[in-house]
């Protein structure tokens, strides 16, 4: 089993017991904010069509959304973010790789060091681990909805890498660029995601347990939960039973 969406739903589930709407908005503002960068038209800016369906799925106004897209594009005067990839390694060697947006890559980097060393992990150097990660848009059905072989043939007819059996789920991956046509194909089939996202998906897992598993977690929360960064990824592969039991 590949871990990724085990962990990537069971955070998704945490997320929406602790309401951290706060937190999820300013990441997608930030998001909104340097996706438009690029251009303010979703229509010719994949990573800003991405991040504007993101808000709209987690309810955020769409005031909120055109003024993140007008700072990014220049029209309205904004904070100038910066975007900082770390890299490191947790508990039995487990690699992380964090994508950060700030205002003050000093402070970041201070603090990012900080929270590794804080709970059991070690900053890398740029390089360290980015390369045991590939970019993939990545949608997990629970098994309830789909039975393997319909929807192993709808997703690789419409242009899916692969079809990967996590436990309880059926992951997909695809190549981001056709991450959009294959979400809307199983939208179209009648099946709703638990999950879905391009993601930073890992070549090969490190299996934890115990207190690994349990230092790893609390590494994990710790960084999700510092207001700088935007996503966490990890090769950790940990059993459902223990994410249930060190998520409480």
């Amino acid at each position: 089993m590949s871990g990724h969406s085990k962990w990537a739903t069971i955070k998704h589930k945490k997320g929406a017991l602790d309401a951290k709407r706060g937190k999820i908005f300013t990441q997608l503002i930030k998001e909104i904010t340097m996706a438009a960068k690029a251009g303010g038209d979703p229509e010719k800016n994949p990573r800003l069509r991405t991040a504007v369906a993101a808000a709209k799925a987690e309810n955020m106004p769409s005031d909120n959304i055109k003024r993140a897209i007008q700072r990014g594009t220049g029209e309205l005067p904004g904070v100038t973010y910066e975007e900082i990839t770390f890299e490191g390694y947790g508990p039995g060697g487990a690699a992380i790789l964090i994508e950060t947006s700030t205002d003050n890559r000093n402070r970041t980097v201070s603090d990012i060091r900080h929270i590794f060393g804080k709970n059991g992990g070690n900053m890398g150097n740029a390089g360290s681990v980015a390369h045991l990660f590939h970019k993939k848009g990545d949608i997990v059905i629970p098994k309830s909805q789909a039975k393997e072989d319909d929807l192993m043939n709808l997703v690789l007819e419409n242009g899916a890498d692969d079809l990967q059996d996590d436990g309880d789920n059926w992951e997909i991956l695809t190549d981001p660029a056709v991450y959009e046509a294959v979400l809307e194909a199983i939208k179209a089939a009648g099946y709703k995601p638990e999950l879905s996202e391009v993601s930073m998906i890992p070549e090969n897992y490190v299996k934890l347990e115990g207190q690994q598993a349990r230092t790893m977690f609390r590494l994990m929360e710790a960084m999700e939960d510092y207001d700088d960064v935007q996503n966490v990824y990890t090769n950790a592969d940990i059993d459902q039973k223990d994410l249930e039991e060190v998520a409480g």
